[in-house]
């Protein structure tokens, strides 16, 4: 049978394997019978088996058509795991691990072979693809198709091992009177024939580094998904039984859908009995009360999280070298740091799933003012910071000392986005220092070199200088007003605690439309710096006026005159509430600056402000 290249990949293997790959993968064309059978065996690994399935049943159907049409359906791509050391001195050769395909090779599992798939929502469901002979057409199955005698309502009885079609086609013959079962046998012959349709698989050699790897399917499945060296991390885990990298991996997924999903652990207890009577399961079913959602976590920084603070790296390809059993001083692959680095990422994850660890670490967060989602700026901040909470906790750090510690390089790394670029290089070189220095010396000495005097002086009024409303440093300002427990701009009572956890008006003070107005842009009008957090009520009724004349009518109101805007009445009182929102005081002595002026002034305020909120922490 000639074998057809999918279109999508004509332009790209060439140029790939001559210039970055040379004699190092293979293309062979295999029967799609023979590939259901080596995943069968586990010959080929396809760890996506273990996550929910993604496809759409139509999606299903469409593969399916275009197998029985002779179309291309495009190249697998399997990556050799390396040879392994065994413990006894043998070597063992590693399974193929198939990186791109998954969807492909699960769907016709399902149709094909009647497998059963986990969706979206991790319910176990069976996809069933029906099939009219007479039509030769495909469709999801569904009531209709079941009870019309026309149509077969599950194609994987014509590829059912025993099935007899001459038997099938005897019985679609007397459902459908008139229809000639000579004319529907080749029909059914033909549908079942599919299963010997080629498809090429691209076998990438063992000893290519992880960055190779990525870059072949980045290349070759440029209309697909990037794929990240956490999703390689996850097909490692997967595909490991013998150190129970399965249910390690459905621990992840379960955990990060739970915090997101609470009452998806009904779901697991009902539909997973096996992960259920886990060690895992009982660790995480903390999850199924909580609503809070300050750090949602991914499986990429659950990964990130447990495996650098259990293995004092940064780098995921690292993770996955040594999930492969890889020396890094001798270059090769042993069993037995497989099985050493499988248990050390056991205890990372259910470091990471503690309820103690997460909810101890979670009311830092808060404490330094962070009291909601909204406020992050970077989960690779918050990730790092739950890796110093750990490591402290495992080297004894007094509690107290570790708040701090966590505290501060928490909102240090907020204000410097340290882990904004390269965070994986970052994050190596911090948890080697910390390893070796100590976590709170190190903290200590990079927080005074970062946070100088130039930085609150300079600095930070510089970055300042922006329009962007979810800039760190906007975040960092509004968490410091939270900490010393600021009213909101022109506020009696309600404080910016209330504020972000409710909702809240972000006001310009010199008002926009009076800006724009003045012919002034979104940049300008815009910028952070013009921003206060203020009741809607009180955003309303400043409205489009002049501050001169609403700040006016705020020194009239603690006079004695009308309350216009808020219930301030006391003029020391309003002073403090200018204060604390940085706001020029003289503005209520009716000294109302130029707009630029107004915003150099405003900026160094804020500044002010974070530095003192930073020097409590």
């Amino acid at each position: 049978m000639k074998v057809v290249a999918s279109t999508r990949l004509l332009p790209t293997i060439p140029s790939l394997l001559v210039e970055k790959m040379p004699q190092r993968y293979s293309v062979t064309p295999h029967p799609i019978d023979t590939i259901l059978t080596w995943v069968k065996s586990g010959e080929i690994a396809i760890p996506e088996i273990q996550r929910p399935f993604v496809w759409e049943a139509t999606k299903v159907r469409n593969l399916l058509d275009s197998l029985y049409q002779g179309y291309p359906v495009g190249y697998l791509i399997a990556w050799r795991n390396p040879t392994v050391k065994l413990k006894d001195g043998t070597s063992s050769a590693g399974k193929r691990v198939l990186i791109d395909g998954q969807q492909r090779v699960t769907a016709l599992m399902a149709s094909i072979l009647g497998r059963e798939v986990l969706n979206k929502d991790y319910e176990t469901v069976r996809i069933r693809i029906a099939f009219n002979p007479l039509r030769e057409e495909f469709e999801v199955s569904n009531p209709a198709k079941t009870n019309s005698n026309e149509w077969i309502d599950d194609v994987s009885s014509v590829f059912a091992s025993g099935s007899s079609l001459f038997r099938l086609a005897e019985a679609y013959e007397r459902a459908n009177p008139g229809c000639d079962k000579e004319q529907i046998y080749p029909v059914l012959e033909r549908l079942r024939s599919v299963t010997n349709n080629h498809v090429g698989i691209i076998e990438l050699d063992h000893d290519l580094d992880i960055e190779t790897v990525t870059e072949v399917f980045i290349r070759v499945n440029s209309a697909g998904a990037s794929l990240s060296q956490a999703d390689f991390a996850m097909s490692k885990i997967a595909a490991n039984e013998s150190y129970g990298g399965n249910l390690l991996r459905k621990a992840i997924d379960y955990f990060c859908h739970m915090s997101v999903a609470p009452d998806f652990h009904a779901k697991i207890k009902h539909g997973d009995p096996v992960f259920a009577s886990s060690e895992f399961f009982s660790k995480m079913s903390w999850l199924k009360d909580v609503n809070d959602d300050i750090y949602d976590p991914s499986y990429t920084d659950m990964l990130r999280v447990a495996f650098t603070s259990r293995f004092n790296r940064g780098k995921l390809q690292d993770l996955v070298a040594l999930l492969s059993g890889r020396n890094f001083e001798t270059k090769q692959f042993e069993e037995a740091i497989a099985e050493q680095s499988f248990g050390q990422l056991k205890a990372g994850i259910l470091d990471f799933v503690s309820q103690t660890h997460f909810e101890r670490f979670t009311m830092i967060l808060r404490s330094a003012g962070f009291v909601a989602s909204s406020l992050m700026s970077s989960q690779n901040v918050v990730n790092f910071a739950y890796v110093v909470y750990l490591k402290g906790r495992a080297a004894g750090v007094p509690p107290a000392e570790l708040e701090r510690t966590v505290r501060r390089w928490f909102v240090m790394t907020v204000l410097t986005a340290r882990y904004s670029g390269s965070a994986e290089t970052k994050f190596d070189e911090d948890v080697r220092a910390m390893a070796a220095q100590g976590i709170t010396a190190y903290a200590d000495a990079v927080i005074a070199s970062q946070l100088s005097e130039s930085y609150w002086s300079g600095l930070l009024p510089r970055n300042l200088e922006t329009s962007s409303a979810s800039s760190p440093y906007f975040l960092a300002y509004q968490a410091a007003q939270v900490k010393l427990g600021d009213k909101g701009f022109l506020s009696r009572d309600i404080t910016a605690l209330d504020l972000i956890l409710n909702r809240c008006d972000v006001h310009h003070l010199y008002p926009r439309n009076h800006l724009k107005g003045q012919g002034l842009s979104k940049g300008k009008y815009n910028q952070i710096a013009n921003f206060v957090l203020t009741q809607t009520e009180i955003n309303i009724a400043i409205g489009d006026k002049a501050p001169e004349r609403y700040f006016a009518e705020l020194l009239t109101q603690c006079k004695g005159g009308d309350k216009k805007y808020g219930g301030i009445d006391n003029l020391d009182e309003m002073r403090a509430n200018l204060r604390a929102n940085c706001v020029p005081e003289s503005m209520l002595d009716g000294e109302i600056p130029a707009f630029e002026d107004y915003l150099e002034q405003r900026r160094k305020l804020m500044a002010a402000k974070i530095r003192a909120y930073f020097e409590k922490l």
